[in-house]
C-alpha cells in the first residue's frame, strides 16, 4: 500500500493553513522582536499523541529595524521539538487554522498559537514540562550587517525565508513545530504563512 499523496490528503479535508499577522500589520512576537527567545516563539503548532502532521509550506517575511551597530543581525528559524508537546502554557494568541478545502470548517487536532509574550513549555510523552528542545531544524536564515567600523545606518526592506520541502517530514505527536524571528535590533514586525496536512497515525502512516 502506498502512502496517500499530499493532494489526496487535502482533498479528504486533512489540509490546514494558518496566517500570523493581519493585512499590513505584522506581529512583533516573542522576545519583543529582539534576539530569538527559545520560550517565546512567533508561532507554534503542537501535535498531540496519536496524530501526525506533514509541513508542506512555511513562509516568513520580517521587517527588520534600522541596523546602526556593526554585526547587527536578524534571524528566522523553523524548527521542531520532536519529543515535546506544547499544551497551552504561556501567553499567546490562539489561532484557528483554516482548512485547505475552503468548503470545510476551520479547526485542527493541533493546538496553534502565535506572538508569545510569556514563556511556554513543552511536555514529552514521558517526563515533566520544560523549555522546548529544538532537536530538528527545518530551515533558517541569518542576515548579518558589516559596517566595517564606520558609523552608518543600514535599512533592509524585508527578509524572507521559504520552506517548501519535496519530502515533508512526518512529525508524529507528541511534538511541536516552532517558528522564530528577531534581531539584535528589534524587528518592526513580521508575518508567517504555514500549511500542513494532518491526521491520525492510523491514517497517515497506513503504509508502514
Amino acid at each position: 500500500m502506498a502512502f496517500p499523496t499530499i493532494d489526496e490528503l487535502i482533498a479528504q479535508g486533512m489540509g490546514r493553513a494558518v496566517t500570523v499577522g493581519a493585512f499590513s500589520t505584522g506581529i512583533v512576537g516573542g522576545g519583543a522582536g529582539t534576539v530569538l527567545d527559545l520560550d517565546q516563539p512567533e508561532l507554534v503548532i503542537g501535535v498531540p499523541s496519536g496524530y501526525v502532521i506533514r509541513p508542506i509550506y512555511i513562509s516568513c517575511q520580517v521587517q527588520p529595524a534600522l541596523a546602526v551597530t556593526d554585526s547587527d543581525e536578524n534571524e528566522i528559524l523553523f524548527a521542531v521539538d520532536s519529543l515535546g508537546l506544547w499544551s497551552g502554557a504561556g501567553t499567546s494568541t490562539a489561532e484557528q487554522p483554516s482548512n485547505l478545502r475552503t468548503d470545510l470548517d476551520k479547526g485542527s487536532a493541533c493546538r496553534v498559537g502565535s506572538a508569545f509574550s510569556a514563556d511556554m513549555t513543552t511536555t514529552p510523552k514521558f517526563g515533566a514540562a520544560a523549555d522546548p528542545v529544538l532537536d530538528m531544524e527545518l530551515d533558517r536564515l541569518t542576515d548579518h550587517v558589516d559596517i566595517q567600523g564606520t558609523a552608518a545606518t543600514i535599512w533592509h526592506a524585508q527578509l524572507r525565508l521559504l520552506y517548501m520541502p519535496n519530502f515533508p517530514p512526518f512529525l508524529v505527536g507528541p511534538c511541536s513545530l516552532l517558528v522564530y524571528f528577531g534581531g539584535t535590533a528589534a524587528t518592526i514586525g513580521g508575518f508567517v504563512q504555514a500549511s500542513w496536512v494532518e491526521g491520525k497515525v492510523s491514517d497517515m502512516l497506513a503504509a508502514v
